[in-house]
């Protein structure tokens, strides 16, 4: 589904110039969620928008279903943290939803059809007809989830999408995600600085190095599902894992007992 090779991107020119993604190199099959974690500022949501063709990178190649991404691919959505500012004051939630279906070439009845479909999804149904500053901070991001769902897109990108919600809402959201995954089969790749999100919603944790950012680890996930907020992170596997992500982020795979299920790529100094 989708290949990044040698990624590389720097921001600005000259002495002042900085190089956010050092050299990229990820792949993810059809229907697995992925979930990237690192340093704040390693350059996570610069790798996001490189895939979904909202930044043009220095260097590399990015490519969804075989196909080099110049610009927005088609059959690709995004979610975004700040939920309030993606959704339209003026348009009900029911014409949020169903605005990029247009894009779809729908007519309207279809419009309407799909989005009432995606969001009985998630849940809002009821709130079809409501403005979205009508609605609390979590209903508005399942709003958003909800008209990534209606256009039904083969890759769905997520960039730290419950980092402005509270830590309940977070965890139905959480939740949300694996259903909507699993239902739909879809591939997500799902950015977050939450460690112990990334190991309760992906099927791999992917850890990044400070910027300029590289892949220090590729972490499968072995949990056994359906997943709960609750037995599965009492799990020792869990807690094993979420603990090797947090050492890797904070720069520290000395101190760590490295599971075989964990791989390091070659290029990275394991000192």
């Amino acid at each position: 589904m989708l290949d990044v090779v040698n990624l590389t991107h720097t921001y600005g020119n000259g002495p002042d110039a900085h190089r956010a993604l050092g050299g990229i190199d990820l792949s993810v099959p059809e229907g697995q969620l992925v979930c990237v974690v690192g340093p704040s500022g390693c350059g996570k949501s610069t790798l996001l928008r490189s895939i979904a063709g909202l930044v043009r990178p220095t260097g590399g190649e990015v490519r969804v279903k075989g196909r080099p991404v110049t610009a927005t691919p088609d059959d690709l959505a995004v979610v975004f943290q700040d939920y309030s500012r993606s959704l339209f004051p003026w348009m009900s939630v029911r014409d949020n939803v169903a605005l990029p279906l247009r894009r779809r070439g729908l007519d309207r009845a279809a419009r309407r059809t799909a989005a009432a479909e995606a969001l009985a999804a998630v849940g809002l149904e009821s709130a079809a007809t409501k403005y979205p500053w009508q609605l609390s901070g979590g209903m508005q991001q399942r709003v958003a989830i909800a008209r990534a769902l209606a256009y039904r897109p083969s890759l769905l990108l997520m960039d730290e999408p419950f980092g402005s919600v509270d830590a309940q809402t977070r965890e139905d959201l959480e939740d949300l995600v694996l259903a909507v995954r699993e239902h739909h089969r879809m591939t997500i790749v799902l950015i977050t600085h939450d460690i112990d999100e990334s190991v309760y919603v992906g099927d791999r944790v992917v850890v990044l190095t400070s910027a300029p950012a590289v892949v220090a680890a590729d972490l499968r996930v072995d949990l056994p599902g359906p997943r709960d907020q609750i037995g599965t992170r009492e799990l020792p596997a869990f807690v094993h894992l979420r603990s090797e992500v947090s050492r890797l982020v904070r720069g520290r795979p000395e101190f760590s007992m490295t599971p075989p299920h964990i791989t390091t790529p070659s290029h990275i100094d394991k000192e």
